[in-house]
């Protein structure tokens, strides 16, 4: 007998185990098949810090939520609707998180007494009957149901259990009804090489998916339609791969050979991992012994000629800070990407936080001003990789890139842009003298400037006639040559400001959605908060409140109709993932009281708590009208 399929409009799913069960690759693969089926969608993979925790504990918790739905998806969802916990230690880290009502799948061969006393359950919660008063439950002997379903598999039982994931996977790829032919080209190309461990996992997913199909505790399948998107070609995309893209199509399109000199630290190591995997356009990666020794060897491929890119964390932008000072007074290309976590020191290495905003801006010795852009979505990494790699070679600068651990793992549908509208990226390298000396001598002047980017010439090393001092002491103006001399230096700390203040000429105008343009309270972010913030204001004005929300990319030089958008509302909020770092730039420039909301909980903001505070910020303002 046909089971009743059930229209719904979204679903939020968290599977959860140990960092060992599994879940991160089986929330991917439903995250595929999901994209794969033209839903819309948001993910939040949620990892320990510990490469292996003891077995069973909170600390090795591992979580991955998606969020996906027939229209546009903001979010990775507030809380679950759905929550899948593999043992007693992923229902107590994540059951405060399912309201009531939510469905739970539980593993039933792992609540045994040892596995709950551990994690502080007095007794075994799926047979306390308040509990299962408050949930819907179904409990699922997922353990040894996949060892019964593998049993004419010549593997170890260690191996089979291991493969209880993959039946999960199964069972929920048929109560959501979502496709499955993607995965088994995943399992036949991961584990071709080893036939038994790949007719395992085939065996594992298709046996949980035909006890979704027989069983009566799951009486109803659930469809979700496809979300209508503008047309063209989609893939899912998370953060790291984004960002590893836009370099590429920088190198292309200024014709410079991209090299990394980077140093491995999570979460921006990714980066590193897919570019090397891209030879084929010239991309030169090199896995340095150290943080200082990867920024300098992609500083000194900038002076050789080429794209310099160096990725890292919080801790390495602190050991990096030398060699980027270095590169503003040398006035050469480089690219700083920060993929930020939370502080400080070792701090929380898996989990998300905007805190290096400050350390971006000055945590340099002197004056020593840097660029700072901010992709604000997984998918808009591409384009402010692009951006980031535009401004460094038109204006000869470092540029901060300030990514984060949400961005970087998080995913979302990337509508694939059509290569052919990208802009060129100009370098213009310097290829004769520039300067006749009063003996009527052509010379070659390295400090001579641009009159619009007040940009230096690039004088790739070898080109005749062009030798000229480089290093860390101040140059004179124009000619470049060592100088102490008082006015000299005010006049090129200066000029280097002047040149990143220029750069806001070429930059969009900051643009407001106020979709009644009656709001008095508007909603500014940056970075990743740009998600959460959206689907707040879409909740407030659902309440009936009229509320304006934008978003920074640029961070400096600022937006040049900045200020002009901050006085033309009565209250400003900035919600942000630090204690306020951004409303403090804003403060001090703009004179705006900024109202400034802040958490630093490693994880992102919930839309109903921004809500909430939008809310309370418009009747308050009402209330003293």
């Amino acid at each position: 007998m046909a089971k009743q399929v059930v229209q719904i409009s979204k679903v939020i799913i968290r599977f959860a185990g140990d960092s060992g069960d599994g879940m991160q690759m089986t929330g991917d693969r439903f995250t595929s098949e999901t994209a794969g089926l033209g839903n819309d969608l948001a993910t939040l993979p949620d990892y320990p810090a510990e490469i292996r925790a003891p077995q069973g504990t909170l600390a090795g918790v591992s979580a991955f939520q998606l969020h996906f739905a027939d229209h546009e998806v903001l979010t990775p969802g507030d809380q679950p609707d759905v929550l899948v916990a593999m043992n007693p230690a992923a229902l107590r880290a994540n059951i405060g998180d399912l309201p009531a009502g939510g469905e739970l799948i539980a593993n039933t061969d792992e609540f045994t007494k040892r596995a709950w006393e551990k994690v502080g359950y007095a007794a075994n919660p799926l047979e306390d009957e308040a509990f299962l008063q408050k949930y819907h439950v179904h409990p699922v002997a997922l353990t040894s149901m996949t060892v019964a379903a593998l049993e004419n598999i010549d593997i170890s039982k260690k191996d089979a259990e291991r493969a209880k994931n993959m039946f999960a996977l199964g069972l929920l790829c048929w109560l959501y009804n979502r496709p499955f032919e993607a995965t088994l080209e995943f399992l036949t190309d991961k584990f071709g090489k080893r036939p038994a461990i790949l007719a395992a996992n085939v065996a594992a997913f298709n046996a949980g998916w035909s006890f979704g199909e027989t069983t009566e505790d799951f009486a109803i399948q659930y469809e979700v339609n496809p979300a209508v998107k503008k047309a063209g070609v989609y893939r899912n995309i998370t953060g790291n791969p984004a960002l590893a893209y836009g370099l590429i199509a920088a190198s292309v399109q200024s014709g410079l050979p991209l090299f990394l000199g980077t140093y491995p630290i999570t979460p921006a190591s990714d980066i590193l991992h897919e570019l090397s995997k891209h030879k084929e356009f010239g991309v030169i990666t090199v896995q340095a012994e150290d943080e200082i020794a990867g920024i300098g060897a992609a500083l000194g491929a900038s002076y050789g000629g080429s794209l310099g890119i160096t990725t890292t964390s919080g801790p390495g932008v602190a050991l990096k800070s030398e060699t980027i000072g270095l590169a503003v007074a040398l006035e050469l290309p480089l690219v700083i990407i920060d993929v930020q976590r939370g502080g400080p020191s070792t701090g929380l290495p898996t989990k998300t936080e905007q805190s290096d905003l400050l350390q971006a801006m000055f945590g340099r010795n002197g004056e020593s001003p840097v660029p700072v852009i901010a992709p604000k979505s997984p998918s808009d990494c591409f384009d402010a990789a692009l951006e980031a790699c535009r401004i460094a070679i038109e204006y000869r600068t470092p540029v901060f890139l300030l990514s984060d651990g949400y961005l970087a793992n998080g995913s979302e549908p990337w509508l694939v842009p059509d290569a052919s509208t990208f802009k060129v990226i100009e370098p213009n390298f310097a290829t004769e003298t520039n300067y006749v000396d009063k003996d009527g001598k052509d010379e070659f002047w390295p400090y001579l400037r641009d009159p619009e980017t007040l940009a230096r010439p690039w004088a790739i090393p070898g080109t005749k006639g062009l030798e000229h001092r480089i290093g860390g002491l101040e140059k004179a103006n124009g000619s470049g040559s060592i100088s102490y001399d008082p006015e000299n230096h005010d006049t090129m700390v200066r000029l280097r400001q002047a040149k990143v203040d220029g750069i806001a000429n070429t930059i969009p105008l900051l643009e407001v959605d106020d979709p009644s343009g009656s709001a008095r309270v508007l909603i500014l972010g940056w970075g990743s908060t740009f998600g959460p913030i959206g689907a707040a204001c879409r909740l407030a004005r659902e309440a009936g409140h009229q509320v304006a929300q934008t978003h920074i990319r640029h961070i400096n030089p600022f937006p040049s109709n900045l200020g002009e958008v901050l006085k033309s509302y009565d209250r400003v909020i900035v919600p942000e993932m630090n204690l306020g770092q951004l409303s403090m730039l804003l403060r001090a420039k703009y004179l705006v009281d900024i109202i400034s909301y802040n958490q630093v909980r490693g994880m992102p903001f919930k839309s109903q708590e921004l809500a909430d505070v939008i809310i309370e910020v418009i009747e308050t303002e009402r209330a003293t009208a």
